[in-house]
């Protein structure tokens, strides 16, 4: 993807406020002293009155955009995700979570991409802490037109909402033209009946280019983008899984508690299915440029196409193994 066009998540959802703003007149942005990396200093220059800096105060963040909430205005609180989701958990637990006011976390610097800044700040538990919170909707979006389009859906949508922004620019795979996001609904955008891959956010384009290598191999591989986390679209899931008997989940985030965790949660209950998990395993990141440490930690369509390919072909052994056994009379 050399020749595609790349744009951070970050970057999308700074336009985005600002393009809606005129639009959305109730819309008003708090930041913790970080507009020009979370990208609301765009926002700002356009609206100064609607941008309001609180500081390096997280928490009271929460809890003035939940007042704002309570007032009719519909706050997007922004900072980092290691702050938003870490630092202030309790406030938007309590104060947001609790009596379901409807605020908009834009959380940006998620995941090992923050890169250099190290294991303090590479959040890669926010979806995990978010998905404990009733009520909570979250949402990792793959590339800039689903990030500009996720911002107004978050704006229409009654209630508290968790966006997962990267620092890293990432490919841009979507048609502005042709694109729809659907709330709570997944993006089957490859068919395929060897594997099913299950990806999130800055995964989704090296789930896309493993899938490619794979076919090259023979090997057909399904590619869902799964925008949203919580609703999680379970009929999605399940079709994949019944269409390929295996499933692989990759993200961004801990294999503890994100993606890889509520597609388990959808599979045990409904269709239990084979799985196989890419992400940060049980483990801190450390400080590095964005693109090592995502080969580091397996995030790239290299080690996908790996994982899946070992998956196939284990799946493919056993199931030989199985028929001789039965021809052979040994079960």
């Amino acid at each position: 993807m050399a020749d595609v066009k790349k744009i951070a998540t970050r970057e999308s959802y700074g336009n985005a406020l600002a393009e809606l703003g005129d639009k959305y007149k109730d819309l008003v942005v708090l930041d913790a002293d970080l507009a020009a990396a979370t990208k609301t200093g765009i926002f700002k220059k356009k609206f100064p009155e609607r941008h309001f800096d609180c500081g390096i105060a997280e928490s009271n963040m929460m809890s003035v955009a939940a007042g704002m909430a309570a007032t009719g205005k519909i706050p997007f609180a922004s900072t980092f995700a290691m702050f938003a989701a870490g630092r202030a958990f309790e406030q938007v637990r309590n104060s947001i979570g609790y009596p379901h006011l409807n605020v908009k976390i834009g959380a940006t610097h998620a995941g090992i991409s923050v890169g250099e800044d190290g294991a303090t700040h590479q959040c890669n538990e926010d979806i995990a802490l978010m998905r404990t919170i009733p009520g909570m909707t979250i949402i990792n979006p793959a590339d800039d037109v689903e990030a500009r389009a996720a911002v107004e859906a978050a704006i229409l949508h009654e209630g508290p909402v968790y966006m997962r922004f990267g620092r890293l620019a990432v490919p841009v795979f979507n048609d502005p033209d042709t694109y729809k996001f659907e709330l709570g609904k997944g993006i089957q955008i490859r068919e395929g009946k060897d594997i099913a891959i299950f990806a999130t956010g800055l995964m989704v384009s090296e789930a896309i280019e493993a899938a490619r290598q794979l076919a090259e191999e023979g090997i057909d591989a399904a590619v869902v983008n799964i925008h949203t986390i919580k609703p999680i679209d379970e009929d999605i899931i399940i079709k994949n899984a019944k269409a390929t008997g295996l499933v692989l989940t990759v993200e961004e985030h801990s294999v503890i508690g994100g993606l890889g965790s509520a597609v388990a949660d959808v599979l045990s209950q409904h269709y239990p299915t084979k799985q196989v998990r890419i992400g940060v395993n049980d483990e801190f990141g450390h400080s590095g440029p964005a693109v090592d440490l995502l080969k580091q930690f397996g995030l790239s369509a290299d080690n996908i196409a790996a994982k899946a390919r070992d998956a196939v072909n284990g799946t493919l052994f056993a199931q030989i193994k199985n028929k001789f056994d039965e021809i052979l009379g040994n079960k």
